[in-house]
């Protein structure tokens, strides 16, 4: 067996730190709110805290599925906690976000997934924030039409579904995943709110080839996603699946021209680009 690839240096980042930090972390304990930026191990946690925002993690910090790659916990979870919708709503106020990024574990516990969980976080966000717009980052719903039309429904400003690796990666990385159910998501989407921006995530360095990246990023386009993320595999620990390797920032800069001669209409593609990062 291989040994792990070596972490190379241009993915250093500087630890969370300074008066914003504390601001957005004090702001976000008290109503105790998760983070996927602390959840997942964001490399970006100390750049966006550091800017007052922050990407906030609904129903709880136990995933059904628990994803090779995620840092998220996996298990069996608590019930939805009917006020967080107005919690986060709160601690976007108190902190004048701008654009609110919420996100959440998979449940496939629940019937909806979680969809209606979703749903009232926006209609919360949009009375006690309402200067704010809203980008939800949502799960596959199991591949329910219905969970997904009550968070269309909800009116989110830009709807976003990470597919986060090539098909063929899909039973090493995503466990319970289905890419074809993914690529679903989008066209339901896309047919249910035509005008509705549709966004997703790409992660690099779990063994894929490029011209599967580009295949992906295809795929994505025809579904009717228009706002793309690609980013590097980071670990985060060594109990989950090792990089296969670190992709040097000129393949990024390769992958994001790629992706921008399909037509999209906004990309980032970089080594510590994350789905949320910069989202605003």
């Amino acid at each position: 067996m291989s040994s792990p690839a070596k972490r190379p240096a241009w993915l250093t980042v500087r630890a969370p730190s300074g008066e914003r930090v504390e601001t957005v972390a004090g702001a976000l304990a008290r109503r105790g709110l998760r983070t996927v930026c602390r959840e997942a191990r964001c490399p970006n946690l100390g750049e966006c805290w550091g800017n007052g925002t922050a990407t906030v993690i609904l129903l709880g910090g136990v995933c059904t599925r628990g994803c090779a790659f995620c840092g998220v916990a996996a298990g069996t979870p608590a019930p939805p906690d009917p006020a967080e919708p107005g919690r986060v709503a709160q601690a976007a106020a108190e902190l004048s976000w701008r654009h609110v990024v919420v996100t959440s574990v998979t449940r496939d516990d629940l019937p909806d997934g979680g969809a209606a969980h979703f749903a009232r976080t926006v209609a919360a966000i949009r009375s006690g924030a309402p200067g704010a717009t809203v980008e939800l980052l949502v799960p596959d719903f199991a591949g329910s039409a219905e969970a997904l039309r009550s968070v269309v429904d909800s009116a989110p400003d830009i709807l976003a579904h990470n597919v986060e690796t090539v098909p063929r990666l899909y039973p090493k990385v995503r466990r319970g995943a289905e890419y074809g159910r993914s690529l679903a998501l989008f066209r339901n989407a896309a047919a249910m709110a035509p005008s509705l921006p549709l966004k997703s995530g790409v992660l690099a360095g779990f063994g894929e080839r490029e011209e599967e990246v580009v295949a992906v990023f295809r795929d994505l386009f025809d579904a009717g996603c228009r706002f793309l993320t690609v980013g590097q595999y980071l670990p985060p620990s060594r109990a989950h699946l090792p990089a296969a390797e670190y992709v040097p920032p000129e393949r990024f800069e390769s992958l994001g021209d790629a992706a921008r001669a399909i037509g999209y209409a906004r990309v980032l593609s970089g080594p510590l680009v994350r789905s949320s990062y910069r989202a605003g």
